[in-house]
């Protein structure tokens, strides 16, 4: 489905983002991984190696915009095109408001919310001068339902539903799509750490009867990607088995 195409990940070092990057490779794209740190792509990677040319990785600050222009202009130079952009670099936050101090809601603006707009603005660039592109965000299901504390993160996600839906308005006359994907509870690394009871609790209150797996939100992010979604911009896809906070 992706064949010939060239995917820019961020955050693609782990969990939902590494499982995108395995699904875009599988059908036939060129992926880099965007990592924070240059360990953390190196690791990346060495999961990767059985796609060997295929696959490279970047580390650029994402919210400085010289140093995410020229990383996306060395992929492109690498392989040739810049087709596909996933913003999927994020973090959470379970704070009080009584205790959360302006540093770390600033901080949560700065990768979930600002990283966005700076990537996109750098691919949406090289993208227009090739004729198009597709952008996609992750976003969340508490970008609708909110969440008991730690109010920056569903903010940022409501924040990255509007860049979508405009951004998704002022691209289309450059053939540049723009979706969201806004998974639900998913099995990353912070959702394998609880007991096996926590997560029984959990699953309960999803229709579907389970937690979501990195490759369920993936195979979405394959689709938005895909000439199959030629005709769907400005859309939040619910990826959350039915789930409600």
């Amino acid at each position: 489905m992706l064949k010939n195409k060239t995917a820019i990940i961020t955050g693609g070092t782990r969990g939902i983002g590494l499982a995108i990057a395995k699904k875009y490779l599988e059908q036939g794209a060129c992926v880099a991984v965007a990592g924070s740190r240059q360990e953390t792509v190196d690791k990346a990677l060495l999961s990767l190696k059985e796609y060997g040319e295929r696959v490279t990785g970047i580390c650029p600050d994402l919210c400085n915009p010289e140093e995410v222009a020229a990383a996306f202009a060395s992929v492109k130079e690498k392989f040739g095109s810049l087709d596909i952009l996933v913003n999927n670099a994020g973090i959470s936050s379970a704070t009080k408001l009584y205790d959360y101090s302006l540093e770390e809601f600033t901080k949560l603006l700065d990768v979930n919310v600002k990283a966005v707009f700076v990537c996109s603005q750098a691919a949406a660039r090289i993208m227009r001068e090739q004729g198009g592109g597709v952008i996609l965000n992750t976003s969340s299901m508490v970008s609708e339902y909110g969440q008991p504390s730690g109010c920056g993160y569903p903010a940022t996600k409501f924040a990255v539903n509007g860049l979508t839906k405009s951004l998704a308005r002022e691209l289309a006359k450059d053939n540049i799509r723009m979706n969201a994907v806004a998974p639900g509870v998913t099995r990353t690394d912070m959702v394998a750490a609880l007991p096996a009871d926590t997560v029984a609790r959990i699953s309960a209150g999803i229709p579907l009867g389970r937690v979501g797996e990195p490759e369920d939100v993936a195979e979405a992010f394959v689709y938005l990607a895909s000439d199959k979604a030629s005709y769907v911009t400005g859309t939040v896809l619910k990826v959350d088995g039915a789930a409600m906070t």
